[in-house]
């Protein structure tokens, strides 16, 4: 199986924790160049000392606040103006608010639309160029399991995770004679950041101690655990290397079998 990335650059987002980061790690495991995306640079410079390199990569970052994409398209600008190129492209940007969606204002869905769709949209513009003439592209989008099935008490996450993941659709169907894949990887319950917020969110909400809520929500996988950012990250690694060259336009869930659909 053919997982090797030496010789690519891979620009990851949201990258200085999380799941970005897990992905980050895994992918600079198999040899790409990576250059992590987010908008502290103290986390950043903290995120890329980390980073395997035992193929003498060259690791760096971009800064960027993903709520302005007029700083992403600066910021994107700047790193092409120079001659460079990437070959993988993970989009990833933290989730919106948690509440209904009838009570989530117009300014919420904007806010939302802009820091996913609308950045993610910039970088592809920028990026796919270079990835067709080097015949060779990976653009991957960590979104969410609320695009097969909706998430109670997540309504502006629940819509704009949905309307990436069709752009996303519409996009492999454009990209796929350019040898350019695009794919959705759909993280469940996952120990991060947005995990600790969303139990949080319910404690507040339901006044149950956190065991309980804890119980309730690992209850409804079958793999009976959270998952590890991790094992999310090596999906992610996967659908970015050469084996993956004949899997586009899919979402894919990694999320210890809680989907109930398939």
């Amino acid at each position: 199986m053919d997982l090797n990335l030496k010789g690519k650059t891979a620009i990851i987002c949201g990258s200085t924790q999380g799941l970005g980061l897990a992905a980050a790690h895994e992918i600079a495991l198999l040899g790409a160049n990576v250059i992590l995306f987010a908008r502290n640079e103290e986390k950043l410079k903290l995120a890329i000392a980390g980073l395997p390199s035992s193929n003498n990569q060259l690791h760096s970052y971009l800064v960027g606040d993903f709520e302005h994409p007029e700083n992403i398209r600066l910021a994107i600008e700047k790193y092409m103006a120079s001659g460079n190129k990437a070959h993988i492209l993970v989009n990833n940007t933290g989730g919106p608010t948690a509440g209904p969606a009838l009570i989530a204002s117009v300014d919420d869905y904007r806010l939302a639309f802009n820091s996913h769709l609308i950045c993610n949209h910039i970088l592809v513009q920028a990026l796919v160029p270079g990835m067709k003439e080097e015949g060779f592209g990976r653009i991957i989008n960590i979104i969410s399991t609320s695009v097969k099935q909706p998430i109670h008490g997540l309504g502006v996450s629940n819509t704009i995770r949905a309307a990436v993941a069709n752009w996303s659709k519409t996009l492999a169907n454009e990209l796929g004679p350019y040898g350019i894949t695009v794919n959705n990887v759909l993280p469940g319950f996952t120990q991060t950041s947005r995990a600790d917020y969303i139990i949080n969110k319910k404690i507040t909400d339901t006044g149950k101690s956190e065991s309980e809520v804890m119980s309730e929500l690992v209850s409804e996988i079958p793999a009976r655990r959270v998952g590890q950012p991790k094992e999310f990250g090596a999906a992610v690694a996967f659908l970015a290397s050469p084996a993956a060259a004949y899997i586009s336009g899919i979402n894919l869930p990694v999320d210890g079998g809680r989907l109930a659909c398939l």
